[in-house]
């Protein structure tokens, strides 16, 4: 079935905010006593904040009575970093002309709060060309589970193997071939080397190198 939909996801993809993400995260769990190396940051990259900090409370045995707590303040602590400094991401302009110039729905699905989401789009000014956007923040589960790539689509009234699927992260490649849809990774360049990323059906260096002959291929 030809591909009538692309969704992407936000944090590391669309914009340059993972590394904040990771200095909220820091601040926040100091208070605990808590510290993560880069590589274990990495492992839980694509969950949501209650998520992330419930699995590194219980790694770190604090108690969950500060889990809510702390979940609050490294939100409030990332949109404001985001808004003070964070990059749009090379190829973003291209992106969205290429997929609007070939008259496909476009989507956003993020396990992000919808906060951050109205936030992008209002940095980025990608709203004109968003047909539906879709937030796991108040779902069971966030990704790897697919309902949110799932939600994405059925609002836009598309079939998930019509869909093409950009992502950053390991969770967000599985949440998007469990969905059933094509899935375009853009690792992190301190991560692109890794095997895992093989489950994807096209790794990119960059959202500026995606073109016509990538999307032939997924289309096929």
């Amino acid at each position: 079935m030809p591909l009538t939909t692309v969704i992407f996801d936000i944090d590391g993809l669309l914009i340059d905010s993972e590394p904040l993400w990771n200095q909220a995260a820091a601040e926040v769990f100091q208070q605990y006593g808590i510290k993560l190396s880069d590589a274990l940051y990495h492992t839980t990259t694509g969950l949501r904040t209650k998520e992330f900090v419930a699995w590194w409370f219980g790694y770190f045995n604090i108690s969950m009575d500060h889990a809510a707590n702390a979940e609050e303040k490294i939100v409030a602590s990332v949109l404001q970093k985001i808004e003070d400094k964070a990059n749009i991401m090379p190829g973003l302009s291209h992106i969205f002309e290429f997929f609007t110039h070939k008259k496909m729905k476009i989507g956003l699905a993020t396990s992000s709060p919808p906060a951050l989401i109205d936030l992008v789009v209002k940095m980025t000014g990608i709203g004109p060309f968003l047909s539906a956007t879709s937030s796991a923040e108040f779902l069971p589960f966030g990704k790897p589970h697919p309902q949110v790539y799932l939600d994405c689509a059925a609002a836009m009234h598309s079939k998930p193997i019509e869909c093409i699927c950009f992502e950053d992260s390991f969770n967000g490649m599985i949440a998007a071939k469990a969905a059933r849809m094509k899935c375009v990774v853009i690792p992190h360049h301190t991560q692109s080397k890794e095997e895992r990323w093989a489950a994807a059906d096209l790794k990119l260096s960059s959202l500026q190198n995606f073109g016509q002959l990538h999307f032939d291929g997924l289309n096929g």
